[in-house]
């Protein structure tokens, strides 16, 4: 990559970067703010403002946009999300991609100023998964208050950002939610981190391609099936990655 093209992905980035906290200030400060006057459903429409702001600004300085394919296989009803997690990117654009949904998110996020105040105004589940099994107790409770309200809940079973062609252990807090909840399990596969990488600036300019599969039933299923069906899903997922992971777009 010549130098002028280097310093215009950092000089884009930058751009970017400026943006984003901006968006993260205003529409953070918004939601608090707002918090002791609006409904919980309210609240949320203005994170799934934020979260088409942020993908329309990404678009514009970086170049960076996405291409989904099968949100006719999203149910009708509430589900259990379980998607790869390659970058920050998923975080954000998922928001307003299955709008009626709540992620599932590291506690430490919560002490972030404006931004972590804004989940707990959303009431995004957050978990210690050092904790363990109480980490898992507390994603079963709240994850099946969530469901019975009647939204979908959004989990990243390799619980911490993967790089590509380098997948994470799958953990089986989602697999077994789904399992107590009685819903389907849709996996979501996406190759953002060739575009986003973990732990970089710059983003490369292209299209982040998202594919979400059929559905996984999980009625008449219980706790004794879990394994077969954590196997099942991360099979789906790193199936679908095999498409997806290929060369970068780059200007």
């Amino acid at each position: 990559m010549s130098r002028f093209m280097l310093v215009k992905g950092w000089l884009r980035s930058g751009i970017f970067f400026g943006l984003f906290v901006v968006g993260i200030f205003v529409f953070g400060m918004a939601i608090t703010l707002l918090w002791p006057v609006t409904t919980l459903a309210q609240r949320r429409a203005l994170s799934r403002r934020w979260s088409r702001y942020t993908r329309a600004m990404l678009a514009w300085t970086c170049d960076l946009r996405e291409r989904v394919e099968g949100l006719e296989n999203l149910p009708s009803g509430p589900c259990i999300l379980l998607s790869k997690h390659q970058s920050a990117w998923e975080t954000v654009a998922f928001l307003s991609i299955f709008p009626g949904c709540v992620l599932v998110l590291k506690e430490s996020l919560m002490w972030i100023p404006v931004f972590g105040w804004a989940l707990k105004a959303t009431e995004q589940i957050a978990i210690d998964r050092s904790q363990g099994v109480a980490a898992l107790h507390r994603l079963h409770e709240q994850g099946l208050r969530q469901v019975e309200g009647g939204m979908s809940v959004l989990i990243f079973p390799e619980g911490t950002r993967s790089a590509p062609g380098h997948p994470g252990k799958y953990n089986p807090g989602g697999v077994a939610l789904a399992l107590a909840a009685g819903v389907p399990i849709v996996p979501v596969a996406h190759n953002a981190g060739l575009f986003w990488a973990r732990r970089t600036f710059v983003k490369k300019k292209g299209v982040i391609h998202v594919r979400i599969g059929p559905p996984i039933a999980t009625a008449g299923l219980n706790r004794s099936d879990r394994k077969a069906l954590m196997v099942q899903v991360e099979a789906t997922i790193e199936g679908m990655m095999t498409t997806l992971e290929g060369p970068t777009v780059e200007d």
